[in-house]
């Protein structure tokens, strides 16, 4: 990793408590076709644990890992203690984190069975209430991210951040499904870079009609991730693929968008180049598929270092040393 720099991220985004259930069966051997109209059925949970999440949450607790400093901007609940605690804990700053005293933090509650399909529900909460927030209470902001979040909350960071010409990174997400096609093509026109996974690439297609150089026509880069299969980074140069770094165990998928964003927050902060930058994100979202949950990953720089030699045949200290972003 590159020498720490304090520069100032200000990520806009939800901060969320996800609770887990495991089912140690299958829902189809409890859930009748022909009686789908009807449903009325309880599944035994012996298995639960808790969760510390939300999109900027986890995108502040990976780049805190790179040795960087993200601070999250959401609105939380009055049952938020555990997690401001935890935060704390582990160095990411609380500094923008609202809290809304009638309501509930986000929360996610998802049911999974043994072949890993899931029943969810989420209350949104406090994220609703993202709008109260206002980019330009934060100071020194070297560059911002929009990840998914209440949705005027993300309609209005988006004006705010392009209004006082700070960089940042669209990243809709989830939120994908509350914005039209005139919406997403001015959030892209007001954005500096568009992260999404191929399949939001290809709903944000359908509603806007645009292509990725239409897309460019905007943002200086548009960032594509495709899973397995790695990244690509379209830039007027031409598409950069980014092969997927390899993970020591797929144990939860889980999180690991939000840590490939972080590690393009940790390159753009740095102004590395792309090609870096890309391998960077690669990596730190194949660390966190090794790990349940989105926040209980760790590691030392030497040991990032070793697995990006390991990955990419190049020493890191090299490929950051002179790299510039255009």
């Amino acid at each position: 990793m590159t020498t720490r720099l304090q520069k100032k991220a200000l990520i806009c985004g939800s901060v969320a408590f996800d609770t887990i259930m495991v089912f140690e069966d299958r829902f189809r051997n409890h859930i009748l076709p022909d009686k789908i109209h009807m449903l009325n059925v309880s599944f035994l949970v012996p298995r639960i644990r808790r969760e510390f999440g939300g999109c900027a949450g986890n995108i502040a607790y990976n780049l805190h890992l790179l040795g960087d400093v993200g601070y999250p901007m959401a609105t939380v609940g009055h049952d938020f203690g555990p997690y401001a605690q935890w935060m704390q804990e582990r160095g990411v700053p609380g500094d923008h984190i609202r809290v809304i005293d009638d309501e509930h933090t986000a929360q996610g509650f998802v049911t999974t069975d043994l072949d890993d399909n899931q029943i969810w529900a989420f209350h949104p909460g406090a994220m609703q209430q993202a709008h109260v927030n206002q980019v330009s209470e934060a100071s020194d902001v070297a560059i911002g991210i929009v990840a998914p979040d209440g949705r005027e909350g993300m309609l209005q960071h988006a004006a705010q951040f392009a209004a006082q010409n700070t960089p940042f990174i669209f990243d809709p997400g989830q939120g994908l499904p509350m914005f039209n096609g005139d919406e997403l093509k001015a959030f892209i026109a007001q954005a500096t870079w568009l992260a999404v996974n191929d399949y939001e690439w290809q709903v944000v297609q359908q509603k806007t009609g645009w292509t990725a150089g239409d897309a460019l026509n905007h943002v200086r880069a548009l960032i594509v991730t495709r899973g397995a299969e790695g990244s690509v980074i379209h830039t007027a140069d031409g598409e950069l693929h980014v092969p997927c770094a390899k993970p020591a165990a797929i144990v939860d998928p889980t999180g690991c968008g939000d840590a490939y964003r972080a590690g393009l927050l940790h390159g753009l902060l740095h102004e590395l180049d792309w090609e870096t930058t890309g391998r960077i994100a690669s990596l730190l979202g194949a660390i966190k598929i090794e790990f349940r949950g989105t926040q209980n990953h760790r590691f030392t720089p030497q040991e990032f270092e070793r697995r990006y030699r390991e990955n990419f045949r190049v020493d890191l200290s090299l490929a950051t040393s002179g790299t510039h972003l255009s």
